[in-house]
């Protein structure tokens, strides 16, 4: 039984962590007397056994009166009153053993309330000690190591195996491997090239690396993290300060019962017995020990959360309002489609213009030279690389002058660069044009991509209680409006400024609790509008982390919805300890003031309550059945391998649509061509990665969601994918027997080529959104 204010230690977390000695002696004297006595009494020794017994229960009423005393400065009267009126009542009627009892409750229950409390922040306490204090700078091919307030942008920095890295920068040597668990709660290792971004508090898993500091030691991610953190329950959620008004109002509801107990049965022993088992402890020591320990959960998945009441609040959020660019899209562009022009292809389009983009700086740029890495396409060095800000980009490419970007719309357009417009308009995504010695020669759609976890992520949080999704964005209502519809939002707000979307966070407070998620500089206004704002912080501004309550240091939105049930669950569990363990206490006091219940007896009544009330707590700690599902490692490296091997097949299904297209504008020798051509990357790479996906991702994947029935529509799918393409060789043979294709043969061809064009980049997305987003 601890009558001591926990909700205070919690403020006061660090104090509360510097005295476990105190707690170890307390508990060891109060034992060390409980069982002097017992052996005093079974040896016939009474006189000496009331001695230990006496002795122990005074040990306990000097602190007692120490913490009543504190409270009172502090303008609080509270239930360590009943701890003091307890161990003064046994002394005063001669119960020595109900008061070495309580003694022993006291010391035990604030020992474990101690435990309970460094268990349920120790990941809270690793985030803080994990902080780096200082840097190795390397000036003039000397290597000296300084502290980390005097790192300044542009420092070279020298980060060895198994350092932290200090502070956001660039990779400056060959590459290096990084641990970065501490951040994104994934223990996978990462490799970041040349030129690629690090974050502070990563941890460096392979050899030496050089890192180009980007930030000083206050912008840098890791030390956002830290400030967060330092707040971790400094406030009381409010379900905390809902314990301190019931322990309050406890207090003279247990006099009165211990003055009509004394007053009615005429005895004074009933009176003690009503304050022994009179302590609101299940009710102070349930809130704080289950919102801490909800803290330190949510930490372990990549969100650290401002404090306890953010918690609290995220647990009875109904509306969410989310930022579009690098919240429920990626935040930067990635290729669509590609579109040549007749007589080139698709990969020689994309290949020509990644040559000339590698020397440029735009943003479109860079996707599309990434898109052309990852379809393994070798780039051409380009020369005389200038480029015009706002336009694009020219130079020479393997002897011919190229240019990429925009072009000036005077001229008429041929036929397939109007549909290239089109499909541009339909799907919301900007065009890169290729020339090449003054000729179109192709087109790059370029598009920011919805998440691959975002729309698992809203149905999640859907069903976790949050009733209206809306949109807020300054980007232009068509492509907003785009990623509503395939999302499923309840409403978009577009092209608004940060002023406008506070007045949108603004109304819909008035509507319910209201949870407001970004990661630009201009969401900060609106996120510290938020009853509760969520941060971007893997990528997001250091402006949006520190108006945020709560930050995913991982480029997860999925973790939000983590985040949504563990607030819940720790609430749940906090309420559901404090009134079960309430409801007991008062049934013992009832018991106790009718004369049913002894003081000695109550006592450990009372004790064992408080233990069942921390245990209980503690559960807030583990993961609930809610969430993503569990997979085995072994699950996670074939989701790995096949979501790899889609970026890998993505010029097969540009093969497919080419094929379909060729087929649709010039029907003849070159379209049956490419519809061969198409075929064979069919027959060679995509059915065997549907096969195997079918015999070995889907088996694996059915236990952790619940059965094979999970994965029946998607293996209808493949059924699909494998029929049409059969159908499709069927269409060639019958070309070839005949010597080219009949003309009801072409209409149905081009049928099967679109449609399984379709069927695969649904059934593609579908994979992702539903599975692949399901591994780290």
């Amino acid at each position: 039984m601890n009558l001591s204010l926990p909700v205070t230690r919690l403020r006061r977390s660090t104090a509360a962590h510097a005295v476990p000695r105190l707690e170890a002696g307390l508990l060891a004297v109060t034992t060390a007397a409980l069982v002097a006595g017992g052996i005093a009494r079974l040896s016939g020794a009474a006189g000496l056994a009331d001695l230990f017994w006496g002795l122990g229960t005074v040990s306990a009423a000097v602190p007692a009166v120490v913490w009543v005393v504190a409270a009172l400065r502090r303008g609080h009267a509270g239930v360590d009153l009943i701890a003091v009126l307890a161990l003064g009542g046994t002394l005063a009627v001669g119960e020595y053993l109900a008061g070495a009892l309580v003694a022993f409750m006291l010391a035990t229950g604030r020992a474990l309330e101690g435990a309970a409390q460094r268990r349920a922040s120790h990941d809270l306490r690793a985030l803080l000690s994990h902080a780096p204090r200082s840097a190795r700078r390397r000036t003039e091919g000397q290597v000296t190591t300084v502290p980390l307030g005097e790192i300044t942008v542009g420092d070279l920095l020298v980060v060895g195996p198994g350092e932290v890295v200090p502070v956001d920068g660039r990779v400056e040597s060959a590459a290096a491997v990084l641990d970065e668990s501490v951040l994104t709660g994934e223990a996978l290792q990462v490799v970041r090239r040349r030129g690629e971004g690090v974050r502070s508090g990563a941890v460096s898993a392979g050899g030496a690396f050089e890192l180009r500091a980007t930030a000083t030691e206050r912008d840098s991610t890791y030390a956002g993290i830290v400030r967060l953190a330092q707040q971790a329950g400094a406030e009381a959620a409010p379900v905390v300060r809902l314990a301190d008004r019931y322990a309050a109002w406890f207090l003279p509801l247990t006099l009165a019962v211990a003055a009509l107990a004394w007053l009615l049965g005429g005895s004074a022993v009933r009176a003690v017995a009503v304050l022994v088992v009179a302590t609101p402890c299940p009710l102070l020591l349930a809130a704080p020990v289950a919102v801490v320990s909800g803290l330190s959960r949510a930490s372990r998945l990549g969100v650290v959360v401002r404090d306890g009441g953010a918690l609290e609040n995220l647990g009875r959020a109904r509306t969410l309002l989310l930022d579009k660019t690098g919240t429920l899209t990626r935040g930067r562009p990635g290729v669509l489609d590609v579109t040549a022009a007749p007589g080139r292809t698709a990969a020689e389009v994309l290949r020509t213009a990644a040559s000339l983009d590698q020397y440029s700086p735009h943003v479109l740029a860079r996707s599309i030279v990434d898109a052309a890495r990852a379809r393994d396409l070798e780039l051409s060095v380009p020369a005389d690389v200038t480029e015009e800000p706002g336009r694009g980009a020219g130079g020479t490419v393997d002897g011919h002058r190229v240019f990429i970007g925009r072009t000036g719309t005077a001229r008429a357009r041929p036929a397939w660069a109007e549909a290239v417009d089109n499909r541009a308009l339909l799907d919301g995504a900007a065009v890169a044009w290729l020339t090449v010695d003054g000729r179109l020669a192709g087109a790059v759609l370029l598009r920011d991509p919805v998440r691959s976890d975002a729309p698992q992520a809203l149905r999640r949080l859907r069903s976790a209680g949050i009733e209206r999704l809306l949109m807020l964005t300054g980007d232009r209502a068509e492509p907003a409006q785009e990623v509503a519809a395939v999302l499923g939002l309840d409403g978009v707000h577009a092209e608004l400024g940060p002023a406008d979307k506070v007045a949108a966070v603004r109304a819909e407070r008035e509507r319910a609790v209201t949870v407001m998620v970004g990661d630009g500089v201009n969401d900060a206004p609106a996120l510290a509008a938020a009853d509760i704002g969520v941060a971007m912080g893997a990528r997001g501004s250091t402006a949006s982390s520190e108006a945020a309550d709560i930050v995913l240091t991982t480029d997860r939105v999925d973790r939000l919805a983590d985040a949504v049930a563990v607030a819940q669950r720790s609430r749940r569990i906090a309420v559901q300890s404090a009134l079960g363990g309430m409801l007991l206490s008062l049934a013992a006091m009832a018991a106790a003031a009718v004369g049913l219940l002894p003081p000695a007896t109550g006592a450990l009544l009372q004790e064992a309550i408080d233990v069942a009330v921390i245990l209980n707590a503690l559960r807030a700690l583990r993961p609930g059945r809610a969430g993503r599902p569990a997979l085995t490692p072994s699950t996670e490296a074939l989701i790995h391998r096949f979501a790899a091997e889609h970026d890998d097949l993505q010029d097969v299904l540009q093969a497919v649509r080419d094929a379909a297209d060729r087929l649709s504008d010039t029907p003849g020798p070159a379209a049956l061509k490419a519809v061969e051509e198409a075929h064979r990357l069919l027959t060679e790479r995509l059915l065997p990665h549907e096969y195997a996906e079918e015999h070995q991702l889907y088996p694996a994947l059915a236990p952790a969601l619940g059965g094979p029935e999970a994965t029946a529509t998607m293996s209808r799918a493949h059924a699909e994918i494998g029929r049409l393409s059969r159908r499709i060789a069927t269409h060639l043979e019958l070309a070839r027997a005949t010597g080219g294709l009949a003309g009801e043969q072409t209409d149905d061809l081009r049928s099967c080529l679109y449609g399984l064009s379709t069927v695969l980049r649904l059934h593609f997305t579908q994979e992702e959104e539903n599975y692949f987003s399901l591994a780290p």
